[in-house]
């Protein structure tokens, strides 16, 4: 009674209501989620063995991690909305088989992802924009996380589930435990036993473990809506089919954020230095605590879009739509005023070089120039992917990353140096806002004609 009851508040509950419940515990977990970068930039950038390289080798591992998080989020994002959906039309059995299949994909892709990535980690690494003072802080890093990839995996795409089948709350408390850990365990692997950059890897995955073995314990509870059964972890081609054809948008949003990554690293190390590339990567960490808030309340609006959108109740769908956009701008608008008036308190968290905060400020004011319009793009993206319309949850996707700050990262850097890196950014954001604009307006007036 309690699941079905779950289920139905979905699809009758108030939508403020409904998106309290299910974005407090996502923005909670999700802006946890962020801090295991930050945590390890500020141990790395203040710890023994350390310092301003290794904070620059640091940044140099974000495409290859961006990579491993792509095929992540294509497997648990995109279970995470065939699973609501079904919920929404009633259909128990395939939700589960669903969820058997994020655990078969996880290990089969996680395990491909680590054995490619650690026989050619060096020449990866070199091609991210890795220098031979870089390199071996990069690699010491990376060596470690890669050995745990299908941990990593595995943890994040069933904690997507948890949270899609309406635990919250649980997946939150999973999150938090594993950030906790974290902290504990960089604090002693770093500064207590001085294993550097490796002890911040280190630490990672042995907080991973405890909310994984947490999240296991979730899916054999009694009281738990799926369940962990023999007869689910049986590979299922259609239902595979549809968790990667979905969860292609958030894979192509990671995919293009490890290309631009990688053009971005390069193009600062090739006009301005290892400094510039530290910096980057210290403003990236900044404005993805911001960027993660968002992403939480887009998760805790995709299993009420789905739901309702699959039980027939579209103007519920656009109307959880409609609140949260106006949060998610909000929230960047606030990135936007910290960036713009408190730079350089904000860096002074990861490192006392007074040069590296010169630089990492500079590049937050400009970085950071448009925030408000990413809100609305992410939001946008979430509720086409809830939708499972893939082909445009898809595009935006791709022009946000891909079609318009490849240009730009390709054109400007020569007039303009590093400036010109910084100022790509903003300006396809700014673009691609405008096209997100007109493909959601183009759905509300097609659902309003249907209507």
């Amino acid at each position: 009674m309690e699941n079905n009851s779950r289920q139905l508040a979905l699809g009758t509950e108030p939508i403020s209501k409904l998106l309290l419940r299910f974005a407090t515990p996502a923005i909670i977990a999700m802006t946890a989620s962020s801090l295991y970068n930050m945590v390890d930039s500020i141990f790395i950038g203040n710890g023994p063995n350390c310092g301003p390289l290794a904070i620059a080798g640091l940044a140099t591992t974000f495409p290859l991690m961006n990579l491993s998080a792509a095929f992540g989020a294509m497997v648990g994002i995109g279970a995470s909305s065939v699973i609501s959906v079904k919920m929404g039309q009633r259909d128990i059995e395939s939700a589960e088989k669903a969820m058997g299949n994020v655990v078969i994909l996880n290990v089969l892709i996680g395990s491909i992802f680590m054995a490619l990535a650690l026989i050619f980690l060096d020449p990866i690494l070199m091609f991210f924009g890795a220098s031979e003072n870089t390199l071996p802080f990069a690699r010491e890093y990376m060596s470690v996380l890669l050995w745990g990839n299908v941990l990593t995996h595995l943890y994040l795409g069933l904690n997507d589930v948890v949270r899609s089948s309406g635990y919250p709350k649980r997946a939150m408390a999973a999150t938090l435990t594993a950030v906790g850990i974290n902290v504990i365990f960089n604090y002693l692997f770093i500064f207590v036993a001085e294993l550097g950059i490796a002890g911040a890897a280190i630490g990672t995955l042995c907080s991973q473990f405890v909310a994984f073995c947490m999240i296991v314990v979730h899916f054999t509870r009694k009281d738990t809506f799926l369940k962990f059964k023999r007869q689910v972890f049986v590979f299922q081609k259609k239902i595979a089919f549809s968790i990667l054809s979905i969860g292609c948008a958030p894979f192509l949003t990671n995919f293009c954020a490890c290309v631009v990554v990688l053009l971005i690293n390069n193009g600062l190390k090739d006009y301005g230095g290892d400094m510039y590339v530290g910096a980057y990567g210290i403003a990236n960490r900044v404005i993805f605590v911001f960027f993660m808030v968002v992403g939480g309340l887009n998760q805790g609006m995709q299993p009420i879009c789905g739901y309702n959108y699959g039980a027939g109740q579209v103007n519920r769908s656009f109307k959880a739509f409609k609140i949260t956009v106006t949060c998610a701008v909000l929230v960047m608008t606030v990135c936007l005023l910290s960036c713009e008036f408190l730079p350089e308190f904000i860096v002074s968290w990861f490192t006392t070089d007074p040069e590296l905060i010169r630089i990492t400020s500079h590049a937050l004011q400009i970085m950071a120039a448009v925030a408000p319009c990413i809100g609305f793009q992410v939001v946008t993206i979430g509720l086409f992917t809830s939708f499972g319309m893939a082909k445009k949850s898809i595009l935006i996707s791709l022009t946000r990353q891909l079609l318009f700050l490849i240009p730009f990262l390709v054109i400007l850097p020569r007039y303009f140096g590093t400036d010109g890196v910084w100022c790509s950014m903003p300006m396809a954001d700014l673009t691609s806002f405008t096209l997100s604009i007109i493909l959601i307006v183009r759905l509300i007036r097609k659902f309003r004609q249907k209507e």
